[in-house]
């Protein structure tokens, strides 16, 4: 039981990081931009040079 006095301080300690950082990820426009990034990684959006020229 002695060791509830030191978990339990420590569980709250780092649900509390973990909010404070996931705001902070909010507050610096982390999430804007979800579906452009997917975009941008897998489609090439540079004109090909055609080879028949």
């Amino acid at each position: 039981m002695n060791i509830l006095v030191f978990l339990v301080p420590a569980a709250l300690f780092l649900g509390l990081l973990g909010l404070a950082l996931f705001l902070w990820t909010l507050r610096n426009r982390q999430y804007d931009d979800l579906d452009g990034a997917a975009s941008r990684i897998l489609f090439d959006d540079l004109p090909r040079k055609d080879p028949t020229r």
